[in-house]
């Protein structure tokens, strides 16, 4: 779902059987899934591109510890391109 107040696209992830509330940026929709702009439908479009993707660092996030809701943004993708290429 498309969040008009802060620009970014909403989600759930389910970690041990309970949702968790998650989002990711326009930016980093723009950014790293070449969304054309931070229209809702560019970025929506953007989103099921990169669903896999964004899901798996979100679930990356979570598995650290963190509690949730996790919001990413356009240098969490940069993080794991740097952590993914040191593997």
């Amino acid at each position: 779902m498309f969040n008009y107040e802060d620009l970014t696209i909403e989600f759930a992830v389910v970690v041990n059987g309970r949702p968790i509330d998650c989002a990711v940026s326009a930016e980093a929709l723009e950014s790293h899934f070449h969304a054309h702009s931070a229209r809702a439908d560019d970025l929506l479009h953007a989103f099921e591109h990169g669903r896999s993707r964004i899901h798996a660092l979100t679930r990356e996030y979570l598995a650290m510890g963190l509690p949730g809701p996790v919001l990413l943004r356009s240098g969490h993708f940069r993080w794991a391109q740097r952590h993914e290429a040191r593997r």
